[in-house]
């Protein structure tokens, strides 16, 4: 890490003698406020580093000098715990230096749809429900299904979770794209293994500041809810869709039995949906717009492969394989998330450039 510490020590004693004054705009204020608390905790941390390494140093020294074997066994146990903090301070210095996108503390609207593969792809997308539901409550956030869309075998065309808490969109993020099952399925009389596919998409919530909507330019329709949820939900009209006429942009909730909160729901959905499609735009090189975050749902593409026969799961994006398909699906998704990450910070780090 080749890092000017001398520069950022005078920038940071900059900074403090500025916020010092009283005549200082409080634009500036707040903007000097922010990168005086980066400056400091990267000088901190670095102080950290810096000390331990002249521990280390010393107890290298002293191992090869101590003739007591007892002696020169305690000051290695010593190394050991001296190394392993140093490696703990350099991994948060390192997301110091190159920070998440700052939406990964959002919650998330969670989109699965069936691809390619008629009923069996309608039932896959109803496993994956089940998948990231039991993930959620594993981190202890809320998961509540907003919006589905279910077929006559129980299966689901689309369903769209809610997951509320911290941290879900910058551990949910890569999960965006086609899903593929390989299985048997249960409609199938010759035990024949076929591919089916659903597709993901994880779009960040969107705050008020984010996206502004003038409501002259919605259109709101309520109507009758077509699911399950008794006679009031059925005799009422409950449900919600509303329409963002600029874009398109179409959402409906009718989960809920008051039409107030199912229009605050797709309220919500309607934001980040445009908020996605803005990001989208500004990375246009990079994605060529909502077509590339889910793909088409054809065989050929793919970020995941669950394979039931062999009970392996495969993530293509970080070339994990885990033969544990069978907990894979009843969320246990630790160890795939954790490698996207991994390569989601490598990703920063080669993208960073420090002024």
């Amino acid at each position: 890490m080749n890092i000017a510490w001398d520069s950022l020590k005078k920038r940071h004693d900059e900074l403090s003698t500025e916020l010092a004054s009283p005549n200082l705009d409080s634009s500036k204020r707040l903007a000097f406020q922010k990168e005086y608390s980066l400056l400091n905790s990267l000088l901190q941390k670095h102080e950290s580093i810096v000390d331990l390494q002249q521990q280390i140093e010393r107890c290298k020294t002293q191992i090869s000098s101590e003739k007591d074997p007892e002696m020169a066994e305690l000051f290695a146990q010593e190394l050991q715990e001296l190394e392993l903090q140093l490696t703990v301070n350099q991994n948060e210095l390192e997301e110091l230096l190159y920070p998440a996108d700052e939406r990964d503390d959002r919650s998330v609207f969670l989109e699965i749809r069936a691809g390619t593969g008629g009923q069996e792809a309608a039932l896959f997308a109803g496993d994956l429900l089940k998948m990231y539901t039991n993930y959620a409550l594993s981190k202890r956030w809320k998961a509540v299904v907003d919006s589905s869309s279910t077929t006559d075998l129980g299966g689901l065309r689309e369903v769209i979770l809610h997951i509320q808490g911290k941290g879900v969109y910058g551990h949910l993020k890569q999960e965006s794209g086609v899903h593929r099952v390989q299985r048997v399925p249960s409609t199938e009389t010759q035990g024949r293994v076929h591919t089916s596919t659903a597709t993901v998409a994880v779009l960040p919530e969107a705050e008020d500041v984010d996206v502004t909507i003038n409501p002259s330019d919605l259109r709101i329709d309520v109507y009758r809810s077509s699911g399950a949820g008794g006679q009031h939900v059925n005799t009422t009209d409950s449900a919600v869709r509303i329409t963002h006429i600029p874009t398109g942009v179409a959402v409906a909730c009718q989960e809920e039995r008051s039409q107030h909160k199912n229009k605050a729901k797709a309220m919500k959905l309607l934001q980040s949906r445009i908020l996605a499609a803005q990001l989208e735009k500004q990375q246009q090189e990079l994605s060529k717009q909502r077509k590339d975050l889910v793909g088409t749902g054809e065989r050929a593409e793919k970020v995941r492969t669950y394979n039931y026969p062999q009970n392996r799961v495969t993530d293509h994006q970080v070339d994990v394989t885990l033969k544990k398909l069978d907990m894979v699906m009843e969320g246990d998704l630790d160890e795939i998330i954790q490698a996207l990450r991994a390569k989601d910070r490598e990703g920063r780090k080669k993208n960073f450039n420090l002024n």
